[in-house]
């Protein structure tokens, strides 16, 4: 048998010209806007900047920054729920709650990826932390402030920021579970003139009437359909949030023990006191009153 190579085979074909094209792909972006332009990644790929010689610390960094990038669309994601529902506008309104729920799985399986550092790895790159810490975030407390978990005390972290006057706003706005119980009213059901009169920059409270509403959505959901979906993507959305929350308490305490946090607070004891936090109570509650 001859050892000749067809001379059709593209193993052994001769290199293309610089110029040629691949599979039709353009090569030349001289003149139009690139993949790399539209996304701004010389930005986000130059925003790295590591202050310890230690290798992980690249992990930290993006770890940290990936995750106020999924925020930023949640946010972005959770205004126009709010919107939607203030417009009796509903279905949007479920793809996006849906969509939120899916990002907060997305945040939930990046703390395994944190978790593949370990204790003398943090404490290499901890001394050059300095004070900084995600307790700092302006964006997560914006998110807990539109779910309704409101503290004005937290106000203060943010007090220098230019972020200050928008958390502000944050704060004195309706909730979208604020607008979920409107809405409620708004189809008839009956919540106390207190509920929907409350102070909006107040932590949400349980209300009976409130209760009694789902209640009655929950146990004639065919009356109630568009109510009563959007109470399981409310559910959706506070469940996938919890478990956030214990990934990230979980991987602290696999990281560093129960030692103070370097934003000052005490740390996982401080964060597993958070996990108590209940955003749509009567949602909840209601389950066993059914």
């Amino acid at each position: 048998m001859s050892d000749n190579k067809p001379s059709g085979c593209p193993m052994h074909a001769a290199a293309p010209a610089a110029d040629a094209k691949w599979h039709g792909a353009q090569m030349d972006f001289s003149n139009d806007m690139s993949y790399g332009d539209y996304l701004g990644l010389n930005q986000i790929l130059h925003a790295q900047h590591p202050l310890s010689p230690n290798h992980n610390e690249m992990l930290f960094i993006i770890q940290h920054q990936t995750s106020e990038l999924w925020m930023k669309l949640m946010l972005h994601e959770m205004r126009a729920v709010r919107t939607h529902l203030q417009a009796d506008d509903l279905p949007p309104a479920f793809k996006m709650l849906a969509r939120v729920a899916r990002i907060m799985d997305q945040l939930v399986h990046a703390w395994d990826v944190l978790a593949t550092m370990t204790p003398p790895e943090y404490t290499a790159i901890r001394p050059y932390l300095g004070a900084s810490s995600g307790f700092q975030s302006y964006q997560y407390r914006e998110i807990e402030f539109i779910l309704g978990n409101k503290n004005a005390a937290l106000l203060n972290v943010h007090a220098t920021t230019p972020e200050f006057p928008l958390l502000q706003e944050a704060l004195a706005t309706p909730s979208i579970y604020d607008e979920a119980i409107k809405l409620l009213a708004r189809n008839g059901l009956p919540i106390s003139v207190e509920r929907l009169n409350a102070d909006p920059t107040q932590p949400t409270a349980a209300d009976e009437s409130v209760q009694q509403a789902w209640l009655e959505v929950y146990r004639d959901p065919t009356r109630y359909w568009a109510l009563y979906e959007l109470a399981e993507k409310l559910v959706d959305m506070e469940t996938a949030f919890r478990f956030w929350r214990f990934r990230h308490v979980t991987t602290v305490e696999r990281i560093i023990g129960f030692k103070t946090g370097t934003g000052g607070t005490a740390g996982v004891s401080y964060l597993r006191k958070m996990l108590d936090v209940v955003l749509f109570p009567e949602l909840f509650a209601l389950r066993t009153a059914l």
